[in-house]
Formats: C-alpha cells, structure tokens, sequence
C-alpha cells in the first residue's frame, strides 16, 4: 500500500511539473497566452476566436430572443383642469398647476407577429394617450391599440414596420419547476437587459391582482419596466408575459410571476378574431372548503369548492347544480380552490356542453353543463 502512495505522489509531481512547464514555454497549448506590460509578464486566456458561447452560456436563446422585445413609452394627458383653477385664493393655497407635464410611464412588450402584433401587459398602456414603441435596432413607432384585456392584465398593441423581429411561442404547459428561464426587458428604463433563474413554482393564483391567475413563479429578476417583456425558455422561445413582483421595496427580491403564454395566446386570438375575449360563466356563487364546511356539510372530500349560490336560470341551475353542492371536478379536471375554478370555468367554449363533477350528501353525481358566455362586467360609476 505504502509503495502505491508513494507511485501515486510521483505521477502527480511529474504531471505538475510538465503542466508548468507547458504554461511557462507554449502557453497557447492550454488556450493561454502571455504579454509583458513594464516588465510584468501576464497570463491571459485566448480570445474565443470562433464566436461560439461559453458552455452553459445562454448567449443563443438571448439572441434569439431578445430582438423581438421591445421598449413601450406612454404618455398621459394631464389630469383634468380643477373647476376653480383660475380662482386667484384656489391657486394661493394650491399653487399654479397649469405647467404641470403629461405624465409618462415605461414598460415592455414582445412581437409575437410578422404583421406587428406585439403582447404586453394592460397596465402598461391603460389610459395612454400615446404608444411609442422602440425596437432593439433603435428603430421606433407609434403603436395602435388593438384591444386589452383586463381581466388577465393584458393588451395587443400593432406597429406598422417592415422586416420585424418575431418570437416563437413556446409551450407553457409543459415547464416544470427547476427549468431554466431568462426574463428579458426594460428594467427601470435602463435599456434592454437579460437576467435569468428558474421556474420557482406554476399554477400560482389567489394573489389579487388578476380576476384569472395561473401564474408562472420565477426567480429571474424582474423589477419595474420589465412588465409586459418575455420569459423565454433556454431555447428562446417564449414561454410568459413578464406581470408582477413581489417586492417590500418596490425591486426584485426574486419572487416574479409571469402570465402563461397559453393564456397570452388565446388572449391575442380573441381580440384580434372576434375583438373581444370569449369565456365561459355558468352563474355560481363558490367558497373556499375548509374542516368547518366539509364537518357541516358531512363532506368526507378534501379538495374542491362549495356551491353557496346558483343564478336563478343560469346554465348551472339549469343543469342542476344546487347550494351546498361540493364541486370538485370541471371537464375532467379537478378543482381545488376558488380560483383554480373560476379560470377552468372561463376556458369553457360557450354552448358546448362539459361534465361537472358534484358530491351531495355524499352522492357523487356527473352534471352535463352548457355554459353562456361571460358577460361583461358592469362599469360602476
């Protein structure tokens, strides 16, 4: 054993030695090279003479990318003039406001069409007088917009430019959790930037900020200005719309969520087809299950949704669907929150009957729907 060891040291040293003496006399062999500044000899790696990406770099998909990113700058109309502006005691205690600059805001968008159609957020451009859409070539344009969807916080702007960038739409369903992603933007109207990370979580819903949530949960930093850019895959294509932040300070703390490109698409469909986004609505009034209501209901069932209130009517009473139902299934696909129900309910083609699975007093009964389409919400004023 003792001569073994004793081997082993001396082909090491041997092996030292010649990889020291390779980098002192032909440096190059190891992809080094060696320059003098003021009789200081430096060692210095060789330039990438082929252009090809270091490995593990996700230079290819930034590349590939980011040209279809793009900058959005709107302008706001100034607020409307006060009725006693020009009341000389109203501009005493509340100063001159008349000098006051249109207000301006900063956000991103991705083109996702050769004939201009470009996907962003609708907060982005909501109550923008003016779209100014900017290019990575430094080209810019004004852009139409073509409709919005608040509901998803999305919008479908249009710019007319020739020989335009365009993304390829990836397929959101399949990512998991740990793949690697890149969020592509304009952060803080810096200019664009790439950051990467990975897909924290999927399905993330119930946070408040979208009446249907089925966000992708990403590590990738994401700060203001970056809303309304790309989550892109390793291979560039476009998997997200870059929404929200979790954030105490108003920056990244790399919690950031990012709307599906499934929900995207079928978004930009709607509106560019039929002008509008077309959803499901069956008329029900859901809670949350908890221990009480599965105890007071006599419910063994642990995951679904109870039915408070059915629209006197609606497609759900028609097709009978009651108050004190356990909904737990909607097309085959179970339902384990409030919010996971009202987006599987508002993905249902109207007119086109699905099974809704239901457990009353402990009978499981399959209930065949015809859901209405969803009307529009009623402009409080």
């Amino acid at each position: 054993m003792k001569r073994q060891w004793l081997l082993f040291s001396q082909v090491v040293t041997v092996l030292v030695a010649i990889w020291f003496v390779v980098m002192t006399l032909k440096p190059e062999w190891l992809n080094l090279r060696t320059t003098a500044v003021n009789g200081v000899t430096l060692i210095e790696a060789a330039p990438n003479v082929s252009g090809a990406p270091m490995p593990g770099s996700f230079s290819p998909a930034a590349k590939l990318a980011s040209p279809a990113v793009v900058s959005i700058a709107t302008t706001q109309a100034n607020a409307p003039e006060h009725p006693l502006q020009n009341d000389p005691w109203f501009r005493f205690f509340y100063g001159d406001r008349e000098d006051e600059a249109p207000q301006q805001g900063l956000g991103s968008g991705v083109i996702v069409s050769p004939e201009g159609y470009i996907l962003t957020n609708n907060h982005v451009i909501e109550g923008a007088t003016e779209i100014q859409v900017t290019l990575s070539d430094s080209r810019r344009a004004i852009a139409q917009v073509i409709g919005a969807d608040p509901d998803t916080d999305l919008a479908i702007l249009r710019i007319n430019l020739e020989r335009l960038p365009v993304i390829a739409l990836g397929n959101s369903d399949t990512a998991q959790v740990g793949d690697r992603v890149l969020a592509i933007g304009n952060p803080f109207g810096v200019g664009q930037t790439v950051t990467s990370g990975i897909v924290s979580a999927l399905g993330r819903n119930q946070l408040g900020i979208n009446t249907f949530e089925n966000f992708i949960q990403t590590d990738a930093a994401i700060n203001p200005g970056n809303s309304g850019g790309a989550l892109v895959d390793v291979n560039g294509n476009l998997i997200g719309i870059n929404t929200a932040i979790y954030s105490r300070s108003g920056g990244n703390m790399g919690i950031g969520f990012a709307i599906p490109v499934s929900t995207a698409r079928q978004v930009l469909e709607g509106i560019v087809r039929d002008g509008q986004v077309v959803r499901g609505w069956v008329g029900v009034e859901p809670i949350e299950l908890t221990a009480e209501l599965a105890e007071t209901f006599g419910l063994k069932q642990t995951e679904g949704v109870i039915v408070t209130g059915v629209l006197q009517n609606g497609p759900a009473a028609n097709a009978g669907l009651r108050p004190g139902d356990l909904l737990f299934k909607v097309a085959g696909q179970p339902v384990k929150n409030v919010g996971e129900l009202l987006t599987q309910i508002a993905s249902l083609t109207p007119g086109k009957s699905v099974k809704f699975d239901v457990v009353r007093r402990n009978l499981t009964l399959a209930l065949d729907v015809t859901p209405a389409q969803r009307p529009k919400p009623k402009i409080q004023k």
